[in-house]
């Protein structure tokens, strides 16, 4: 029979010992999300996994914010984040500190995660758009490919909270794999 870990037992660390360890060299670009609810769920989702940071971009709401809390549960006090008010300026900064850019994004000749071998050799942003129009076509050309995730059913879409969390997981496995 298995029994929940008690808190002392999850051994989780303090803000101050996450900001202090190392991260996975990869970036989260937040493209005109405009939920709340689920910027605060990538904050959580990075803190999880000890991505890098988040950018978030245009009109992506910014901690501190009482709805982004109400899902981030205070992630959002550990994660590395900072705004960028055009999509496109962030990610052209991204490419000139030597980024690898993904769009998660069905998209033409797209990288099927899970099948698609992915370059992750070194650090790597991850640009996830609008809930309704998803990212930007001039993002999406500036990007080095897409990644998109393997749908079966009649909705090939996902939350893009959901959308992150499955794609930040994929990679931090690949990268902790290449390093």
């Amino acid at each position: 029979m298995s029994y929940k870990l008690t808190t002392q037992e999850m051994n989780r660390l303090t803000v101050d010992e996450f900001r202090a360890s190392q991260k996975i060299p990869l970036t989260v670009v937040l493209d005109n999300v405009r939920s709340q609810n689920n910027i605060g769920s990538v904050f959580r989702t990075a803190d999880a996994l000890r991505v890098g940071r988040i950018v978030l971009c245009g009109i992506c709401s910014t901690p501190p914010h009482r709805e982004i809390h109400k899902t981030a549960l205070g992630a959002e006090e550990s994660v590395d984040w900072s705004y960028c008010e055009d999509t496109v300026d962030c990610v052209r900064a991204l490419k000139e500190q030597g980024y690898r850019i993904y769009a998660v994004e069905l998209a033409h000749n797209s990288l099927k995660l899970g099948t698609d071998p992915i370059a992750a050799d070194g650090p790597v942003a991850l640009v996830l758009g609008n809930e309704i129009d998803g990212v930007q076509e001039e993002v999406m050309e500036l990007c080095d490919g897409a990644i998109e995730i393997p749908q079966y059913g009649t909705k090939h879409s996902l939350n893009v909270s959901c959308a992150a969390a499955i794609v930040m997981w994929e990679m931090t496995k690949i990268m902790r794999a290449e390093n």
